[in-house]
């Protein structure tokens, strides 16, 4: 295992995408008074129980240890403890706290993988760990044919991080988001460097961008004269990016000095509902639809250290109306988000909630009094190796409040009798969870609300009659 040169000590680490094609990206460091940052490590899981904490960790060559490039052994010999049997300075007593470098082989011939107790290890994802593993081996059980048997519990990334620096921000590959259709007429588009994925009727798409269309058809609602009918579609078009910080500098607890992780990049959506829309759902909840469920774990690197991020995004409709307005309304959105969190160890966490977004001109038809908004957003989630740390809903909305019948447009033109008004905005909410003590940062006794934040716009809106026009004799 190749360890950070003592030169290199103060350059703050890169914050990159995980290398592709080069198997599990894995590190492993053992706490020690200098706080150093972890080393690359060739360890790889072939299996791992969430539950029991139990693990079985394996090298390229049935644990063969590596070489750095200044051709010494393994990071057990650079710690100063023995690579073969015996109990290391680790300061483990008990158990098999000393004898993790065991110095028998294995049915190959071939040493196993060296591994001992205080070890701290991080993995991408990998068999019995679908979103990644940060952990702390607290028992050294024996070899196995596949490797060596541990148990584990969970740990900090301020063990693996150290005294180091980081901040950086990793873009998304859209190719790798899973898309699960919650309704039918769901469309999924992406495009990336190299590939274009093109979306509905052959648009053609930013590169890094994921977009999701949808038509949908509301419950149809009964009146007097009969059943009226609504609908609703538009897309959602994502660049989702991660934005991470780290500061360990003066670290001596495993606590950093700050630290953040946010989903943030560029939003663009569009949709129009037309007709007479359901009031509310049988307790009176504005009516939502889910459409579109997507996840990924993308790997991030900082340093050596593979960062799994865990990303959940639910897309919806929602209308919330009052059953007397017939509307055609129509609205594209576009802008940048940010949502996530953010530590110090003077204020300790807080939100953050940031949503830079702007309708374009809407042309709004309604008929008869009444209210309706409608609401195209996303429920987004954000964890870290498989902790749910933050969660947040970003949904941009249109709105329109009749008091008679109006044809208007946000230039100022169409004929108007009474008043009317449409208005776009954007509400933003959610929660910090205990889960981001995953830095190594105190754990706060109940969530941390975002919010709620609101900003809204006026598009358009006026008041008048309709004129009829004066014949020629």
């Amino acid at each position: 295992m190749s360890n950070v040169k003592d030169a290199d000590a103060d350059a703050p680490l890169a914050v990159a995408p995980a290398p592709t094609g080069a198997g599990t990206p894995s590190a492993v460091a053992t706490p020690s008074a200098g706080h150093r940052p972890a080393a690359k490590s060739a360890l790889r899981i072939v299996e791992f129980d969430g539950r029991s904490g139990r693990a079985v960790l394996a090298g390229p060559t049935a644990g063969t240890p590596s070489k750095d490039k200044s051709g010494k052994g393994d990071h057990a010999r650079k710690e100063g403890r023995p690579d073969k049997g015996g109990h290391g300075d680790s300061g483990d007593k008990g158990g098999n706290g000393g004898q993790g470098h065991e110095g028998g082989k294995d049915s190959t011939g071939k040493r196993p993988a060296a591994v001992a107790v205080g070890d701290v290890f991080a993995s991408a994802p990998a068999p019995g760990a679908p979103h990644g593993t940060l952990a702390k081996v607290t028992e050294v059980v024996g070899t196995t044919p596949r490797g060596t048997e541990v148990k584990t519990a969970p740990a900090t990334l301020g063990a693996l991080l150290g005294g180091s620096t980081a901040n950086g921000r990793v873009p998304v590959d859209p190719a790798t988001v899973k898309v699960e259709p919650l309704a039918p007429k769901v469309a999924v588009s992406w495009a990336k460097t190299g590939s274009l994925h093109f979306g509905p009727e052959g648009a053609q798409l930013p590169l890094g961008s994921l977009r999701v269309d949808v038509n949908a058809a509301l419950p149809t609602l009964k009146t007097r004269a009969g059943t009226v009918d609504a609908s609703a579609s538009g897309f959602v078009q994502l660049a989702p990016q991660v934005e991470f910080s780290y500061d360990g500098k003066g670290n001596t607890t495993g606590t950093p000095g700050t630290a953040s992780v946010s989903l943030a990049g560029d939003w663009s959506s569009q949709w129009e509902l037309k007709g007479q829309a359901a009031a509310s759902t049988s307790d009176g909840a504005p009516l939502r639809v889910p459409f579109a469920k997507l996840h990924a774990d993308p790997v991030i690197q900082v340093g050596v250290v593979p960062v799994v991020v865990n990303l959940d995004l639910t897309c919806y409709l929602q209308v919330d109306a009052d059953g007397k307005v017939s509307v055609d309304v129509k609205q594209d959105v576009k802008g940048d988000f940010r949502v996530g969190g953010s530590y110090s160890r003077a204020k300790g966490w807080t939100p953050i909630a940031r949503a830079d977004l702007r309708g374009t001109p809407v042309t709004a038809t309604a008929t008869a009094a009444g209210r309706v908004k409608a609401t195209l957003g996303a429920e987004a989630s954000v964890g870290l190796y498989g902790s749910v740390g933050i969660t947040g809903t970003l949904a941009p909305y249109l709105r329109a409040e009749v008091d008679g019948t109006a044809t208007g447009a946000s230039n100022g033109t169409g004929a108007l009798v009474g008043k009317w008004a449409a208005y776009g905005g954007v509400d933003l909410s959610g929660a910090l969870r205990a889960h981001l003590d995953i830095f190594g940062t105190p754990v706060f006794e109940r969530s941390i609300p975002l919010g709620p934040l609101n900003h809204e716009w006026r598009l358009a809106g006026g008041e008048g009659a309709v004129r009829t026009p004066t014949k020629r004799p």
